[in-house]
């Protein structure tokens, strides 16, 4: 697919806060560090960024998920569907952004190391036309992952504990990998060993 001309608009950032943390057995979204819940780390992350609205999917749990986020500029949209899978999550992301978005950003509501800046430069790669991109991280790739609005339908077609990556793969040549700001991905939460390795991560200088 030939990469898309100069784009303007809306770019809403989606943050996938509804699973139910099943390897876990706790909802991993809601783990502290500073005092904080993850999903409130990467929601401000996204509100001192450049992007023009930030939307949180919540599920399980979803009042704790909701009362995490109070006070934080978001827009709440609940997911009655998810325990069918990540992708029922990117639907109901999809369907809150409506008609005036120009492209959204994915991100995971565990991931709470993810930089501004990195948005930023994804916006940029979008201005600039486009239509699929993601963050590099030393020699590996990871979210922010964005989609400009050409591939929504594609989106809309995913279903079960699916995200985006068949669509990237499909897009490869289109692909725009931007500096992410670290030589790590991002630390999510899968295991209590990976919160144990996050919590000291975020111990160490520059942790950001």
């Amino acid at each position: 697919m030939p990469k898309a001309e100069a784009r303007s608009g809306t770019v809403a950032g989606i943050i996938l806060a509804a699973g139910m943390s099943t390897r876990l057995g706790h909802p991993k979204q809601l783990l502290e560090i500073d005092g904080m819940p993850l999903v409130a780390h990467v929601a401000e992350r996204c509100l001192r960024s450049r992007m023009d609205r930030t939307i949180v999917v919540i599920g399980h749990e979803a009042a704790a998920v909701e009362a995490a986020l109070s006070g934080l500029d978001v827009e709440i949209v609940t997911n009655p569907d998810y325990a069918s899978g990540q992708a029922s999550s990117l639907l109901a992301g999809l369907d809150a952004v409506g008609d005036e978005a120009d492209a959204v950003l994915f991100l995971l509501g565990d991931q709470p190391g993810i930089d501004p800046v990195a948005i930023g430069r994804l916006i940029d790669a979008r201005r600039d036309g486009a239509i699929v991109g993601m963050a590099r991280y030393g020699d590996q790739r990871g979210h922010p992952v964005l989609f400009g609005r050409e591939l929504f339908d594609e989106l809309r077609t995913i279903r079960g504990d699916q995200g985006g990556r068949d669509v990237i793969r499909r897009h490869a040549e289109s692909l725009a990998v931007v500096d992410g700001g670290s030589p790590r991905v991002p630390a999510d939460v899968d295991t209590w060993t990976d919160y144990d390795r996050l919590l000291e991560s975020w111990s160490e200088p520059n942790h950001e």
